[in-house]
C-alpha cells in the first residue's frame, strides 16, 4: 500500500491540501513507471537541514531539500525528503513565486530524485527542471 506522510521538525508549518498533493505525487510517480511505497516529507528549519547536510553528505551549505532513497526494489520508491521551510520561503521571494508553488516544486524535485533523476550536471539540472515544470502543470 502506498503511503505518503507529511511531518514538521522544529518549524511551525502545516501543509494545506494534503489529499490533493498526495494524489498528484502518486500520479507523478506512476507516470515515471514506478510505484510509491513509503515516502515521508519532513519540513524543517535551515539549521536542522544544515546538520543533516553536514552529517550525511559532508557539505556545509544551506539547501532547500535533501532526499534519502530507501527503495529496495527497482520499480518501487521509498524514502525521506527533508525540506527547509525557511529556504523555500526565501526562494519563493527570490524567484517571484508563491510559497505554495515553491513547496510543490521542491516536493516534486525530491520525488524526481527518488524515481532516479540527478541534478549533478547542467544537463541533468535542465532535465529535472523540465520534469518539475511538467508535473507542476498537472497540479494546476
Amino acid at each position: 500500500m502506498s503511503e505518503i506522510q507529511f511531518f514538521s521538525e522544529n518549524v511551525d508549518f502545516k501543509l494545506k491540501n494534503k489529499t490533493i498533493l498526495k494524489n498528484w505525487l502518486l500520479k507523478s510517480i506512476g507516470n515515471e513507471g514506478k510505484k510509491a511505497e513509503n515516502i515521508n516529507f519532513i519540513f524543517c528549519t535551515d539549521d536542522y537541514l544544515l546538520e543533516i547536510n553536514r552529517k550525511f553528505l559532508n557539505r556545509n551549505t544551506l539547501t532547500d531539500v535533501i532526499t534519502f532513497d530507501y527503495s529496495e526494489q527497482e520499480k518501487v520508491v521509498s524514502g525521506e525528503i527533508y525540506m527547509s521551510y525557511q529556504r523555500i520561503v526565501d526562494n519563493a521571494t527570490k524567484y517571484n513565486q508563491s510559497v505554495d508553488n515553491e513547496i510543490n516544486r521542491v516536493m516534486i524535485h525530491g520525488v524526481l530524485h527518488l524515481v532516479g533523476y540527478d541534478d549533478n550536471t547542467e544537463n541533468q539540472k535542465e532535465i529535472m527542471t523540465q520534469k518539475e515544470d511538467y508535473y507542476l502543470s498537472l497540479l494546476s
